[in-house]
């Protein structure tokens, strides 16, 4: 019987035989090694294609994805993944990238109810709720924008505090952790300036990030502390 899902299997020959005619030896070569510089912390969402995003070849670049890229202390998967592309792999970057138009975002900042991931987006919310001063003055389209852009900036820094890359620096690897935004509707990363090389500046690239987002006229400051 045949599969249903054929013709995903046909477009498959067809991709490794038009890469192995551009390229030969190239999946040969893909088997012997993984050597990827970079790491990639992203978002399921289908139209964010790691690879594809960033010009890179399948090898290139080491992938985790979740709902609204969410990096947390009790997560054993992102961790152990960021642990063996620093530790094993030898990474030299971390990029966490999200993206406008992130559905997880979006429904946490307009409270509409997902289901079971309603738990893991609490995780957002938290984002949420820490910066609502920077938010809630703002129109609808900016506050979706800026709550992706700080849900970015908040993971980097929970990243950067985590102990695999305080171990790594500790030790003087060179690897750094990067904060983007992808558009979905022009194809193009911004990059955050969010940029964490070592321990001593995670707080200062922190606060400075977090104060580039405007409070409402008049409204009192509260702390921009990471929380890991």
């Amino acid at each position: 019987m045949a599969s249903t899902l054929q013709h995903l299997i046909d477009k498959n020959r067809e991709w490794a035989e038009r890469v192995e005619l551009e390229s030969p030896g190239f999946f040969k070569n893909l088997a012997a090694q993984q050597s990827p510089k970079y790491l990639w912390i992203g978002c399921s969402d289908s139209r964010v294609p790691a690879n594809q995003v960033i010009g890179l070849a399948p090898g290139e670049v080491f992938v985790h994805r979740n709902v609204a890229n969410v990096v947390v202390h009790s997560d054993l998967n992102a961790l152990s993944v960021i642990q063996f592309a620093v530790d094993v792999l030898k990474v030299e970057h971390i990029m966490v990238v999200g993206h406008y138009g992130c559905g997880g975002v979006l429904a946490v900042l307009h409270e509409k109810r997902v289901g079971l991931a309603d738990n893991w987006l609490r995780h957002v919310q938290d984002v949420k709720m820490r910066h609502r001063g920077r938010l809630m003055h703002l129109c609808n389209q900016e506050q979706e924008d800026t709550l992706c852009e700080v849900n970015v900036i908040e993971q980097v820094g929970n990243v950067a505090q985590s102990n695999v890359l305080q171990d790594a620096w500790a030790r003087g690897q060179a690897v750094s952790v990067h904060g983007w935004c992808y558009g979905l509707k022009d194809g193009h990363v911004k990059d955050l300036g969010v940029t964490m090389s070592n321990s001593e500046e995670v707080v200062d690239v922190f606060r400075n990030a977090i104060k580039r987002y405007p409070r409402a006229p008049g409204e009192t400051s509260t702390s921009t502390d990471l929380h890991l």
